[in-house]
């Protein structure tokens, strides 16, 4: 098996056993799309209990879409990361019914620091979301080395 080959599959396997651990997810109906080495692609649809005041999607639960593509992303390699710092930007709303996309992408990765950069685009493919992140990783693995 290939480097990439190993890589991919040990994303794929950190990426189901976050997705099983993961009860808000679960409640608010996102799904792990696609996972890779640095990456990972999540979605979710916007419910009427997602909607503010104004009838438009609350942001809240846009970033924690995108934050979610950033966990997977920055989790992908097999070392507990966490957020250290996240920014977030709403160039258009999210309105009922979308289904909203997060495509979140390494930028940067060395010892124990990280940027992920996520886009998050309705079916259009209008942004609604710019977010970066900042990961902090910590000591310790999601799957023992041996059987990752």
């Amino acid at each position: 098996m290939t480097d990439h080959a190993k890589a991919q599959r040990l994303a794929e396997q950190v990426g189901a056993l976050i997705h099983q651990r993961d009860a808000s997810s679960h409640f608010l109906g996102i799904t792990l799309d696609a996972i890779g080495p640095g990456r990972a692609v999540l979605s979710m649809s916007v419910t009427d209990s997602m909607l503010n005041g104004v009838g438009l999607c609350h942001g809240g639960f846009t970033y924690k879409l995108a934050d979610d593509a950033f966990a997977y992303a920055s989790n992908s390699h097999n070392r507990v990361a966490v957020g250290q710092h996240c920014t977030i930007s709403y160039p258009a709303p999210a309105r009922l019914g979308d289904r909203l996309t997060a495509t979140g992408q390494e930028v940067f990765r060395q010892g124990r620091s990280g940027i992920y950069d996520v886009v998050v685009t309705n079916a259009t493919g209008t942004t609604v979301a710019l977010f970066r992140g900042h990961a902090r990783f910590l000591d310790g693995h999601h799957l023992a080395e041996e059987s990752a």
